[in-house]
């Protein structure tokens, strides 16, 4: 089920995508992988952040040139670097693609609350879309608490949930995602939707695992003849799925 977005202001083409979730090994640098792969396939200028402290995953995407913005000072978050990030989001062209880590979570949600972000990116022509995961499995009670904190504390139709079901599907006592209590009791928060389809272990599973290893792009991984035929067809039906999806939610 895919939930459009609503426009709540801002200059789309100068939009900042958050990846935000207090869970650890979720699939956040994934999804902002995905995400700059996508607008840059649509021909936009992308900016790609990697704010994590501990796992820089989303640094060693090298095709997608991705600058670290360091938040530790004398082994502690310094709220004062995130200044240092709206300065940039404030001041420089094209669209923004930001990866936090679960450690620095809550200190960047509380300083985007408390010194409202939004409505400073908002005056400045540009919208915040926050994209929060939400997995199967053990980390399934962990993911939708991280969910409901940001849609609960935010004040925009802002939040874009990712459901990935690679690590089991996405269900409590049978309900799926949107069935949920903390989906109908936050649902005005959320601008859209987008599934992680489980896919074959064996096939997409693999070709998925290997592409991540190696910090591919679905593009670089398609041309390589390291791939298999099939192995980059799979690859270009996932691709083709994922950007499908983010068609119908009109970021760009």
């Amino acid at each position: 089920m895919a939930i459009e977005v609503d426009d709540f202001g801002g200059d789309v083409s100068a939009a900042v995508h958050l990846s935000l979730q207090g869970k650890g090994g979720v699939g956040k640098s994934l999804i902002a992988s995905i995400l700059a792969q996508y607008l840059r396939h649509k021909g936009r200028q992308v900016q790609c952040v990697d704010t994590d402290p501990v796992n820089q995953t989303f640094s060693q995407y090298s095709a997608l040139q991705v600058c670290h913005l360091n938040l530790l000072r004398e082994g502690r978050i310094d709220p004062r670097a995130f200044d240092s990030l709206m300065e940039r989001l404030l001041t420089e062209d094209g669209l923004f693609v930001v990866d936090n880590g679960a450690s620095t979570f809550i200190p960047l949600w509380h300083y985007i609350l408390e010194n409202n972000v939004v409505g400073v990116l908002r005056e400045a022509g540009r919208r915040l879309y926050v994209h929060s995961v939400i997995t199967g499995g053990q980390s399934l009670v962990d993911t939708l608490s991280g969910f409901g904190e940001l849609a609960k504390t935010t004040a925009d139709r802002n939040v874009i949930v990712w459901v990935n079901e690679y690590f089991g599907p996405v269900q409590d006592n049978g309900k799926r995602f949107v069935e949920m209590r903390v989906f109908r009791e936050n649902q005005e928060k959320v601008a859209g939707t987008v599934a992680i389809a489980k896919r074959s272990v064996d096939t997409f599973g693999r070709d998925v695992e290997e592409m991540l290893r190696r910090k591919l792009t679905f593009g670089e991984a398609i041309e390589s003849p390291e791939f298999s035929i099939m192995a980059r067809q799979r690859l270009k039906v996932m691709r083709a799925d994922l950007f499908e999806q983010l068609d119908r939610l009109s970021i760009t």
